[in-house]
């Protein structure tokens, strides 16, 4: 199977300036690269004006602790978009990496910082594996973490033996996920802090320069000096880390190990890392990108919510959203050739002017 990459981590990222290109070009970028925070935040007046229970603390709270499982698992799914891969085990990992986590504390009498190191470490495993089904045995990502999600989907069924996983968990476990800092949902500072980390690392380091490098042109990079091999199945190794993690904290909230959770976070997360994809720096997946594609998915779906709709509505927003992004990252992308081919194309002929000039000096002379 060719070595195909799934998704490309960058496209146009045009530097326009205010002074040089004017007004106009240079709000336009502003719109680009700025427009879902601004809607962003439109949506949060719009649904305090209109519902007042939306502005409350409440609200807030509930919002926090819904959706910060879904950051987590879409910033997992970020670190393989950037070096150009899909990693679908951000929902199909959480169904065993839940279970796992009460089933190593109920049934088999680990103590829970035992069961969430050992679930870290198989998550590791399990990315490594998928790292090396992509990275050395040439499969495209997409089916490769399909078929093994779909795999480790069976494994989570057989161990469970189809039921729901019960028992007394210690009050510490609980509160990996139940405690509040000053009102806010500890979770909401996990996100904050990943965010963070993710950041420094992609933008401000050697390492992410390479995985950019890496999801850009996968050639390129290599001839370069670039082991895209060790970089892509890193990327893996690190995503199915923070699903592991995400694992653990949804077993903390649930207290119940149970199959038919995953499905549910799968779509959502992709969702945020691809919308996020259009924003801040569009067309380049990027960590603050995706913060704030998960929030405008968590806003736009609790603000609806709370103006009567339906519980169908929530699946419809994503499935929406989800196309809406993958048009616009594709339409960014269109553009990012077409900036390369016409810069190319003015570097030759700047070169082949260059040429004449020197074979001839007296060319460009005035008579």
């Amino acid at each position: 199977m060719s070595n195909k990459t799934s998704v490309k981590s960058t496209a146009l990222e045009q530097r326009v300036s205010l002074g040089q290109d004017g007004v106009g070009p240079w709000l336009m970028q502003i719109i680009t690269r700025y427009g879902l925070l601004l809607l962003c935040i439109a949506l949060v007046i719009l649904f305090s004006l209109t519902t007042t229970s939306f502005a409350s603390m409440l609200t807030v709270q509930a919002i926090l602790s819904s959706k910060s499982k879904i950051a987590l698992l879409a910033l997992a799914a970020t670190i393989p978009m950037i070096v150009g891969k899909i990693d679908l085990n951000v929902g199909f990992g959480i169904v065993l990496w839940h279970i796992l986590a009460i089933t190593l504390q109920v049934q088999y009498g680990f103590s829970w910082q035992m069961a969430v190191l050992t679930v870290l470490v198989l998550s590791a495993l399990y990315g490594l594996l998928n790292g090396i089904l992509v990275a050395l045995a040439d499969i495209d990502s997409f089916v490769a973490t399909l078929g093994s999600g779909t795999v480790l989907y069976a494994v989570a069924l057989w161990h469970s033996g189809g039921r729901q996983i019960v028992g007394d968990l210690p009050d510490a476990f609980i509160a990996l996920h139940h405690t509040e800092i000053y009102g806010i949902p500890i979770v909401a500072f996990y996100v904050l802090i990943v965010a963070i980390i993710l950041w420094l690392i992609t933008e401000h380091t050697p390492l992410g320069r390479c995985m950019y490098a890496v999801g850009g042109n996968p050639a390129a990079a290599r001839l370069n000096g670039i082991s895209v091999n060790r970089f892509t199945i890193g990327a893996f190794i690190a995503s199915s880390v923070l699903t592991g993690f995400s694992g653990v904290l949804i077993a903390a909230e649930q207290g119940v190990g149970q199959a038919s959770v995953g499905m549910d976070y799968l779509l959502p997360a992709l969702v945020g890392a691809f919308l996020g994809s259009t924003t801040i720096r569009p067309g380049r997946v990027n960590v603050w990108g995706t913060v704030v594609g998960i929030a405008i998915l968590a806003i736009g779906i609790a603000g609806i919510q709370q103006f009567g709709g339906e519980f169908w509505v929530e699946p419809l927003f994503n499935g929406a959203t989800l196309l809406l992004s993958i048009t616009l990252a594709g339409y960014a992308q269109r553009r990012r050739l077409l900036n390369q081919k016409a810069v190319q194309r003015s570097q030759a002929a700047s070169a082949e002017n260059n040429n004449q000039k020197a074979i001839n000096p007296s060319s460009g002379a005035q008579p």
